[in-house]
């Protein structure tokens, strides 16, 4: 059964031109469907049927709590499947039947901004790694980033003479974003000061921010980084590298942005995704009711 797996992920690979991190989740969901399977005595996709489905969803369902994590499973099935009856490799899909639950988003949590102004505060510019996380901070709460997007992007991707960056997002769709003065003053510092004693040209490959060997940061490098930054800073929320990212989002709708020019700030391919941030925490909500009704 694994040929067909492996088959269907070079699809997804070369034909649905999906990120490496989610033909990677897709992956892993098959793996442990196929694992599943062979406990249960399934040797052939062709023996599925609803009950061993249901079988597996409700045991996935037990084990794992998140409703995204098991909407994305029953994602990677029903595509497999299909693929799989489109190859004439099955004759039914007993994918057809099968819904995802209903995804009930959570506002995400966010720092207020005189929380992101304590933790861009943290590093030591006079370091050539503090001014590189300096740097990287401000780009990062500027424009927005997601992580992937952060940590591939390269010195060629930079326009600040128009004060925007370029960015490959997911499905290799290209945005530009506008960059704020502060980022810009600090990345062109980071790439005159920093970068030129951290890079060498044989791993450095173009890209912006590097480690202390001259290869790009890691995502768990980026994730240590601002764990102890915001330890340091005294904030108590768990943040994160996506943590960032909801901070920009949301400062931007509560200042007034457009949700659509958020929308595209993002990249998001569907508008209901950025909704997510049209909420408003309550201390925001208080203090403007305190500043403009008249009995405030």
């Amino acid at each position: 059964m694994n040929e067909f797996v492996r088959e269907y992920i070079s699809v997804l690979r070369l034909e649905k031109n999906l990120s490496e991190n989610s033909v990677s989740a897709y992956k892993n969901d098959l793996n442990i469907f196929i694992t599943f399977l062979t406990d249960y005595g399934i040797t052939d996709f062709s023996e599925v049927d609803n009950k061993a489905l249901l079988e597996f969803f409700n045991r996935k369902e037990q084990s794992e709590k998140e409703t995204t994590t098991n909407a994305r499973c029953i994602s990677a099935l029903k595509g497999f499947f299909k693929f799989l009856e489109n190859s004439s490799y099955i004759k039914k899909n007993p994918m057809d039947k099968i819904e995802p639950p209903r995804i009930i988003r959570k506002p995400p949590e966010v720092l207020a901004f005189s929380e992101i102004e304590k933790l861009l505060d943290q590093p030591d510019t006079e370091d050539k790694l503090g001014l590189r996380d300096k740097a990287m901070l401000e780009l990062f709460y500027s424009s927005g980033l997601r992580i992937s997007e952060l940590i591939n992007i390269r010195v060629s991707d930079l326009f600040f003479e128009d004060e925007v960056i370029r960015v490959l997002g997911k499905g290799s769709k290209e945005r530009i974003i506008p960059v704020g003065s502060d980022a810009i003053k600090w990345v062109t510092e980071y790439l005159v000061r920093s970068r030129p004693l951290l890079e060498k040209k044989s791993l450095s490959k173009n890209i912006v921010f590097l480690n202390r060997n001259g290869k790009k940061l890691s995502r768990m490098g980026i994730w240590k980084l601002l764990k102890g930054y915001s330890k340091n800073a005294g904030i108590e929320k768990d943040v994160h590298p996506h943590t960032l990212r909801h901070s920009f989002a949301t400062h931007l709708v509560e200042g007034g942005a457009d949700l659509r020019a958020v929308q595209e700030m993002l990249g998001h391919s569907d508008i209901s995704t950025t909704q997510i941030y049209t909420h408003v925490d309550r201390d925001f909500i208080k203090q403007n009711h305190r500043d403009f009704h008249p009995r405030g």
